[in-house]
């Protein structure tokens, strides 16, 4: 068994591929139950907007892939050109860069450690966490922190919400005139409506699946002194074309915003512009609006270019947090090396220790028998001696050319003998 991270991420796959992948922490439980039924001993999996990566204790890491691609009804030749396999210290290696912002579309964001402590959390649920993926995970929150205390990785970072703020004022100049609609009403909603409610915008709606979920993010931007209201998602289509600004995250497998709807809208509109930002995965809204005239939209993978802004100042972050990564990645392949030899070692002391105890009761026997304690102790430690050094005299004896130099130089570094 080795340790594998298989996956498909924002720098290998399109979002048109990562959202055929993706999971929502509702259908992580069963998943992760389905995939250790074949025959993985201790697996996890990261899910997000950018990612979607399975850690593994397994066999052969194709078992892993060909499980994603038909758990998703995908063909295997469709997934596998997008995925990418790591393995050992490469993984571990991967799991700390992860966790600490730095393969992230935005260098430094801290959203994908939360992300990642919540994936660990039911994986652990689930019970298919064991020794090493426990380990490995402690591990990895333990190098995030010390990456954050440590450095300014975070500083100057330009997050998603941040962004699309940005674009936003792009295409409008200034949002107070504007009516803003989000849709969902999770972390990264929150997110955006604090930095579009700085912003001061007109009217601010909140739609979600549940209006008390709604409400409670509705009350929270009140505070800011501003008009917001919650609705249903049943209520956008009568309702969609109200809105100038539309930021959208939901868990939904299914888009929310039809092509349909946004022509209705665009048409009651008299075409005026419609900015919109889809920031889910799987996407909440259909691709085919972005054709659309007066609509302007954008998904995670367009904002790339707007979160950049700021780079450069955490580059030079991220060399100082990429040699906190190193060293803290040796340390734990010397855990994992240590962890390794263990059955070898337990092995090896169980059969030295069955060898003692029956020649100990052989010299107990002739003790019994009269002999005396001298003699004894002789037989002992001549039957002992035997019994220990057959196994490397075999060997030696029975090897030549360079095999038989390879063992004779094992046999001095084991057994400590001078030249």
């Amino acid at each position: 068994m080795q340790l594998y991270t298989i996956g498909v991420n924002h720098t290998t796959a399109p979002i048109a591929i990562r959202e055929t992948v993706a999971f929502n922490n509702d259908t992580l439980p069963q998943a992760l139950a389905d995939l250790a039924r074949h025959n993985i001993e201790e697996v996890a999996i990261l899910s997000t907007c950018n990612r979607t990566e399975i850690y593994v204790q397994s066999i052969r890491p194709e078992i892993v892939i060909d499980w994603l691609a038909s758990y998703h009804r995908l063909p295997a030749d469709q997934l596998i050109p997008y995925t990418y396999t790591l393995s050992s210290h490469e993984a571990v290696k991967h799991a700390f860069r992860v966790a600490s912002g730095l393969d992230s579309m935005v260098l430094g964001e801290p959203q994908i450690l939360g992300q990642f402590k919540q994936s660990v959390k039911i994986a652990q649920e689930t019970g298919t966490l064991g020794t090493l993926l426990h380990k490995l995970f402690q591990r990895t929150f333990e190098v995030a922190k010390e990456v954050r205390t440590n450095t300014d990785i975070g500083g100057s970072s330009i997050s998603m919400a941040a962004a699309a703020v940005k674009l936003a004022q792009r295409i409008f100049g200034d949002v107070r005139a504007q009516h803003v609609l989000f849709i969902g009403a999770g972390e990264m909603i929150e997110l955006c409506a604090d930095h579009f409610a700085a912003q001061q915008p007109k009217k601010i709606t909140v739609a979600n699946r549940t209006l008390e979920r709604g409400e409670q993010l509705a009350d929270s931007i009140r505070g800011r002194g501003l008009d917001v209201q919650a609705i249903l998602l049943n209520d956008l289509p009568e309702r969609f074309h109200n809105f100038d600004i539309v930021i959208t995250s939901t868990a939904s497998q299914l888009p929310i915003v039809g092509l349909g709807m946004v022509e209705r809208a665009i048409k009651a509109r008299k075409h005026r512009p419609v900015f919109m930002v889809d920031l889910a995965v799987p996407r909440d809204i259909e691709p085919e609006v972005a054709a659309l005239d007066d609509v302007f939209l954008y998904t995670v993978d367009d904002l790339a270019q707007v979160v950049s802004e700021g780079l450069g100042n955490r580059q030079e972050a991220a060399l100082d947090a990429e040699r906190i990564i190193s060293a803290r990645v040796e340390h734990f392949m010397q855990w994992l090396k240590q962890r390794e030899a263990v059955p070898t070692i337990k092995a090896l002391r169980d059969q030295v220790d069955a060898v003692r105890k029956a020649e100990l009761d052989k010299a107990l026997k002739l003790l019994q028998k009269g002999e005396s304690p001298e003699r004894a102790l002789e037989q002992l430690s001549q039957a002992l001696t035997n019994k220990f050094l057959h196994g490397p005299s075999h060997a030696l004896n029975n090897t030549d050319g360079d095999a038989h130099a390879h063992m004779a130089h094992l046999v001095r570094q084991l057994f400590q003998l001078k030249d």
